[in-house]
């Protein structure tokens, strides 16, 4: 059993009959009143995300987690399919489970993050940043801008971000992830 002191991004937490991660938390103590903890958690089940309020020293049911490197295979119309490159076994995840998917690349390493007792996967994380090649992108026209003009491109992953004028389809770039935006141009 655990507290809110022990509430940290990426714990996995029992709440309602479900099992939510916390993706962010905020320690308050006002200047008058009792202190809290202000949550946002994403059920790793069905994937909404729930808005929170604990109390501060309010008793949690943490979950204990185990995370496991697989490789990623395909896709279909329901999920994503890994493969455990340690005993070649396979697992499934759902749509849902995986925030970002739009950037993952077969072949490409992800963390599955799975419940520890019974080892069946609850959500997977992909890498911060990526490196994709530029399929195809928008013409750029120079000049006529004065900071940070930029234009759409697609990925080789279908993805479709805002890149600088400059980048063309066949260059490859690394893209953060998490917010989906152009880092920088990679040279090989």
């Amino acid at each position: 059993m655990a507290t809110t002191s022990d509430i940290r991004k990426g714990l996995c937490i029992e709440y309602n009959d479900d099992i939510y991660k916390i993706i962010e938390f905020l320690h308050v103590k006002p200047g008058k009143g009792p202190a809290f903890v202000r949550t946002k958690m994403k059920s790793v089940t069905n994937g909404k995300v729930l808005d929170n309020t604990f109390s501060a020293g309010h008793k949690i049911d943490e979950v204990k987690v185990i995370t496991r490197k697989f490789q990623y295979l395909y896709d279909d119309e329901n999920g994503f399919h890994f493969m455990n490159n340690d005993d070649f076994s396979q697992v499934y995840l759902d749509k849902e489970m995986i925030e970002n998917s739009q950037f993952m690349k077969a072949g490409e390493e992800v963390t599955i993050i799975m419940r520890e007792s019974d080892e069946s996967p609850l959500s997977a994380e992909i890498p911060a940043t990526v490196t994709l090649e530029v399929i195809e992108a928008d013409p750029g026209v120079k000049g006529n801008t004065a900071t940070n003009a930029q234009k759409n491109a697609i990925v080789e992953t279908g993805a479709r971000i805002m890149v600088p004028l400059f980048i063309e389809p066949g260059d490859r770039i690394r893209i953060n992830t998490e917010e989906g935006a152009y880092l920088e141009r990679v040279k090989e």
